[in-house]
């Protein structure tokens, strides 16, 4: 099999990773790819939202499976254009995607559908999203409504402070075109879970749960970032509550899709808030697999991926995944100083060669110079996942790894799982 994974963070070299421990001999491409993603695949230099030289490359190599890792190039088309030409793609076409690129959309699809989510209204017009703040409940929260890599929501204690967000977004345009439309909606209390299900539009697959840490700073604390760490599975995601989602949320969101003729095919991500009473309700949809979440969840997965999407990139029902039971995972982020607003780049890595067995370092923004020197070169620059039999051992193996991973002006937070550790007493 030739398989082509489309993107360059740490999403992209856990998917490279998990194929190729799936598929040894399968000739594996990764565009644009890292350093990380070459250990297991053949890097092209080509952006992942540059359509034409991707379509040309899937020509070129004979790919038979295109796996988009970032939402960007799915809401530009990129997986309609691979169709066009009679490709198997994983990935929601560009209409689909919208569940992700339009906030405002997601919404309607939701309400339609008949989706539990919070009370919430979309603005163009800066007086008019004033006047209905000046009347909300507080705390509110407002969104830029398009895409703004994770960093686009705002949880506001006041309706001061929302006003504040809302101005910049609408007036200044601190969030360019994603910011254009606003959603502002009602704060929902609870715990957030990322559910991970692969479809072929109609049926779904599940991948363990995680839960993201969307704060820079231990305690939840800082601006929120693309996420800081991950683990999985989460104890409080018990069958019952999966069923429910999957029945109340997952299954009628994508009988609304089929319904307004722009079936989902690939990962439909639900980031769900489970209030005190164990109700889910979607906080948003993602239209592909989430980071750092990925890092977490695919180690946890024996077998059956690569026939996973495989099928579901077909329109056929995804096949059953082999998850382990006897394991946890958890993924800690190595940012740089000045994430999530200007992160430093070019500072030089060092990763000791004899980390402990379970841990695996995935590339999320790194960069090999002409020197052969490996350097930071984004804002989240490496993920740390460590597998064990307990999730107090991942937990430790994890913030150990990233202790004595060195390169100057790190960031990471210490407390990765925390509402776990209290859950279960570690």
């Amino acid at each position: 099999m030739r398989i082509l994974v489309v993107g360059c963070g740490g999403r992209e070299h856990a998917l490279c990773w998990a194929l190729r421990r799936e598929n040894p001999d399968a000739d594996l491409y990764c565009a644009p790819g890292n350093p990380g993603t070459a250990v297991e695949a053949i890097n092209l230099p080509i952006a992942a939202d540059d359509l034409d030289r991707l379509a040309d490359a899937a020509d070129m190599h004979g790919i038979d499976l295109t796996v988009v890792g970032p939402e960007g190039p799915l809401a530009s088309g990129l997986a309609d254009r691979l169709r066009a030409e009679g490709r198997a793609v994983f990935g929601p076409s560009a209409a689909a995607a919208q569940l992700e690129a339009s906030k405002a959309f997601a919404k309607e699809v939701m309400a339609s559908a008949g989706v539990p989510t919070s009370a919430s209204r979309a603005f163009r017009d800066l007086a008019a999203a004033l006047d209905y703040v000046s009347r909300h409940a507080e705390p509110l929260v407002v969104k830029a409504s398009g895409l703004a890599a994770g960093k686009g929501v705002v949880v506001c204690d006041t309706r001061g402070e929302a006003a504040e967000v809302i101005r910049s977004m609408l007036q200044e345009g601190s969030f360019g075109d994603a910011g254009r439309t606003v959603v502002i909606e009602a704060f929902l209390e609870g715990e957030e879970i990322s559910v991970l299900a692969l479809t072929d539009g109609t049926d779904v697959e599940l991948l363990p749960v995680a839960q993201d840490h969307k704060r820079l700073l231990q305690g939840d604390q800082g601006p929120n970032t693309g996420g800081m760490g991950a683990y999985s599975p989460v104890s409080m995601a018990t069958p019952a509550l999966l069923d429910r989602a999957r029945r109340q949320v997952l299954l009628p969101a994508l009988a609304e899709m089929r319904r307004r003729q722009t079936p989902f095919n690939g990962a439909l991500y639900a980031g769900l808030m489970i209030d005190g009473t164990g109700n889910p309700w979607v906080v948003e949809f993602n239209c592909r697999l989430g980071d750092p979440e990925t890092q977490a969840v695919l180690p946890l997965v024996s077998e059956g991926l690569t026939r996973c999407l495989w099928k579901a990139a077909q329109g056929t029902s995804p096949t059953p995944l082999v998850l382990r039971k006897d394991a946890c995972s958890v993924t800690t982020v190595l940012a740089s100083r000045g994430y999530p607003g200007r992160p430093e780049r070019g500072a030089a890595i060092s990763i000791p060669a004899d980390l402990p067995e379970g841990v695996t370092v995935f590339h999320s923004g790194t960069v090999r110079g002409s020197d052969g020197v490996l350097r930071a070169d984004g804002g989240r620059v490496l993920s740390v996942t460590a597998v064990a039999p307990t999730f107090e051992e991942a937990r430790r193996l994890s913030r150990d790894a990233a202790e004595v991973i060195r390169f100057e002006g790190k960031v990471f937070r210490r407390d990765i799982g925390w509402r776990e550790g209290e859950r279960i007493g570690v």
